[in-house]
C-alpha cells in the first residue's frame, strides 16, 4: 500500500485517522440509528432480524434528511 500511496502522491492526499473513530464514520450513526429503531427488541432469530435490518435501511433510504444527518455528524455533506 505505501508504494501505491507513494506514485500517487501528485493526485492523492492521504489523511491519517485514528484506530477508531466512530464519530467520523457516518455508518455509525446509521446503524446506531436502524439498531435503536428497527432491531430494538427483537430474539436472536437471524431471519427476523435480517428482514429488520433490510426494513430500517429502506427506511433510511426513503428520508434523504436523515441519511444527510449521519454525513454533516461525520463532518461530510452531499
Amino acid at each position: 500500500m505505501r508504494n501505491y500511496l507513494a506514485q500517487q502522491r501528485r493526485w492523492l492526499t492521504v489523511e491519517r485517522l485514528p484506530a477508531y473513530a466512530p464519530d467520523l464514520n457516518p455508518a455509525e450513526p446509521l446503524f446506531g440509528n436502524v439498531k435503536g429503531d428497527d432491531l430494538a427488541n427483537h430474539g436472536g432469530d437471524l431471519p427476523l432480524l435480517a428482514a429488520a435490518l433490510r426494513s430500517g435501511m429502506v427506511r433510511v433510504r426513503r428520508r434523504p434528511d436523515l441519511a444527510r444527518a449521519f454525513l454533516q455528524h461525520a463532518g461530510l455533506s452531499l
